[in-house]
C-alpha cells in the first residue's frame, strides 16, 4: 500500500524539504492527496523529524485565499504554517539566490523551483517531497514524488 511505503521512506530521513504543493494539498484537504499528506504531517510531528521549506512557499500557499479576498483564511493558513512544529521556513538570502541561479542554469528549472531546490540543498535535506518530477534532475537529495505513492 502507498501509505505504508511513504511512511517507510520518511522514516529513512531526518530532514526533508517540502514543496509548496504538499502544504497546499494538506491545507485544502485535496481528496486525491489528503491521506498521503496526513502521513507526511504525522511524520513531521515526531520529535526526530524535521522539514524545511522556502519562504516562497508561503507566497504560493497564500495566493488562493487572497484571490478569493478571504483574509481570514489567509490569516489561518499563515498562523498554522508559521508555527507548525518541526517545520523551518528558510528565507531566500544571497547564498540561496546564488545556488538557485546555478541550479537553474544547470538543470533548466523555473526560478521558483530552483529556489526550492537550493533551499533543500542549503538546508542539507536528504529528500525533497513534491509532486513535480522536474526535481529528479537534482542529485543532491532523494526526490519523492507524491503521485508515486498512490
Amino acid at each position: 500500500m502507498g501509505l505504508d511505503r511513504l511512511r517507510a521512506v520518511l522514516q529513512r530521513h531526518q530532514r526533508i524539504a517540502l514543496d509548496s504543493s504538499i502544504l497546499i494539498y494538506q491545507l485544502e484537504a485535496n481528496p486525491k492527496y489528503i491521506a498521503l499528506t496526513d502521513v507526511v504531517f504525522a511524520w513531521l510531528a515526531l520529535p526526530r523529524s524535521h522539514a524545511v521549506t522556502s519562504a516562497i512557499t508561503m507566497t504560493e500557499v497564500l495566493v488562493p485565499p487572497y484571490r478569493k479576498f478571504d483574509q481570514k483564511l489567509a490569516d489561518n493558513f499563515y498562523g498554522l504554517l508559521s508555527t507548525y512544529p518541526n517545520l523551518e521556513w528558510i528565507p531566500v538570502d544571497l547564498e540561496i539566490a546564488d545556488l538557485a541561479a546555478r541550479i537553474r542554469a544547470q538543470h533548466s528549472l523555473r526560478t521558483p523551483d530552483a529556489v526550492h531546490a537550493a533551499t533543500a540543498v542549503q538546508a542539507r535535506a536528504t529528500a525533497f517531497l513534491t509532486n513535480d518530477p522536474v526535481f529528479e534532475r537534482i542529485r543532491n537529495f532523494d526526490t519523492l514524488i507524491l503521485d508515486g505513492f498512490i
